[in-house]
């Protein structure tokens, strides 16, 4: 701009327009915003009448705060209508830097830098940024992990944005008639049962899909009720976190009552895979990041709470109920914190029975040394060469049985450590008997330095010697 200037400056008005117009293309092309990759970001829009109505709309956010300005001059042009946009980014293993860019190529305009650095960082997070409030539960872990969890929301009087990691379930909305919970299920019937079943009707609920239905802790979306104002949508997306962290924990903890049956039938293989996959010490440290998702949603939505009840559009009932999930994350937290005790009870078993089966094993060695002990024994005795030790024949020719003499005095000594390990008082008290005599002759020396030094200071002083100080 300031090359522009002079150039303006030193020309006069032929190149005036040239400078101005290289000016806004400059300015144009530092607008270009990067599109979001395809396939990767999607993007939900919602319109709601505020009467239990909800119509699904295209991505107009960019005209979103051109009209709401427009109806703040009008305050009675928009009534009870209010508008959500939702951006899921892919769970996978790609950087945070990364999902800012696409946030960027989707959101912006009209959000600036500074909302999308408040929706995407990591961390706890609650504030008003640029007359909105902002708040995220972002957990800091892998993006592809199963126990990182993102969500964050600008919330203003007409419209919420939010922004979640990966797909969270009932978070949106559908129609009534898609819901598989409001259909008349049937039970697969055996080959040999069939015939007597074909007059029962209705759809066919598979083994798999009760599995995962008896994990989730809540409803379809099209079972949600339908939100009336911002407050309840508010309260619609922090109680869709809170369920997607309960069914994380009611999934752990049949996972855990299967583990543990399985301990319990035994089965070797079953234990050391699990402890050479370390299957206990990661689930530890998931759980440690499940604890931290768990506090910083009871620390950001208390705040959530304390901000939003003096918004005169936020409803006293939806304050109400933020504090009824506040308390269910409390309540939550002690779930993890028993899950964390039962992990560390099966792994302390694991270590246990590891230590176990390595003491056998010692055994077994300890038992094999027992069977060659007496033969290198044999070997060691047989195998000795006497000559020229003292007391076996060399020096005196009328001792001619050295090799018997050896074996004496081995036996002799065989014998007294025996007798040290059969009688141990024995032994105590010989050890003590020999430790007092030799700290009485230590007391004794040193008594008779000290006794000497005396004397010799006695005999200075009567020489008229100096005393030491």
């Amino acid at each position: 701009m300031e090359l522009a200037q002079h150039r303006i400056m030193e020309n006069g008005e032929a190149e005036e327009m040239d400078g101005e117009t290289s000016a806004r293309v400059a300015l144009t092309e530092s607008r270009i915003y990067p599109s979001h990759p395809a396939g990767l970001v999607k993007k939900r829009a919602y319109i709601f009448d505020g009467l239990g109505n909800f119509y699904n709309k295209e991505w107009d956010l960019a005209d979103l705060y051109q009209k709401e300005e427009k109806e703040r001059a009008v305050p009675e042009g928009r009534g009870n209508e209010f508008s959500w946009y939702h951006v899921e980014l892919p769970k996978g293993n790609q950087k945070l830097s990364q999902s800012a860019q696409d946030l960027i190529g989707v959101l912006c305009p009209p959000l600036k830098l500074q909302d999308i650095l408040s929706l995407v960082s990591n961390g706890p997070f609650c504030a008003h940024v640029d007359g909105a409030l902002v708040f995220r539960v972002n957990s800091p872990g892998p993006p592809s992990s199963d126990f990182t969890f993102r969500i964050a929301a600008r919330v203003t009087e007409n419209s919420v944005i939010t922004v979640s990691l990966g797909r969270v379930p009932r978070l949106g909305f559908s129609r009534m008639g898609e819901s598989l919970l409001s259909e008349i299920p049937s039970v697969e019937s055996s080959p040999q049962f069939r015939g007597q079943q074909k007059e029962r009707s209705g759809i066919v609920i598979k083994e798999h899909v009760l599995e995962f239905l008896l994990t989730m802790n809540h409803s379809e979306e099209a079972d949600n009720p339908v939100p009336r104002s911002v407050s309840n949508l508010v309260v619609h997306i922090i109680d869709t976190h809170v369920d997607q962290l309960q069914d994380i924990v009611t999934k752990l903890e049949m996972e855990l009552d299967s583990v543990e049956l399985d301990l319990d039938k035994g089965g070797y293989a079953l234990k050391k895979q699990m402890l050479d996959d370390r299957r206990f010490p990661k689930l530890h440290i998931n759980l440690q990041r499940l604890l931290q998702v768990i506090a910083h949603g009871e620390q950001v939505f208390l705040r959530v709470k304390e901000k939003c009840s003096s918004k005169r559009w936020f409803a006293n009932e939806d304050i109400n109920s933020l504090e009824e999930l506040i308390g269910r994350l409390r309540r939550l937290k002690e779930n993890v914190g028993f899950i964390v005790n039962r992990v560390t009870a099966i792994q302390a078993g694991l270590d246990s029975w590891q230590s176990e089966q390595i003491n056998r094993k010692l055994y077994y060695l300890s038992f094999l040394s027992i069977v060659f002990l007496p033969l290198s024994i044999i070997t060691g005795v047989f195998g000795m060469n006497v000559g020229g030790v003292p007391w076996t024949g060399q020096d005196a020719p009328e001792l001619k049985d050295g090799f018997r003499n050896v074996m004496l005095v081995c036996v002799a000594m065989l014998l007294l450590v025996l007798l040290c390990f059969i009688f141990p008082a024995l032994y105590t008290r010989v050890a003590a008997t020999w430790q007092n005599k030799r700290a009485l002759g230590r007391n004794w020396s040193l008594n008779r330095k000290s006794l000497l030094r005396r004397s010799l200071r006695i005999g200075d002083n009567e020489r008229g010697g100096y005393l030491r100080i």
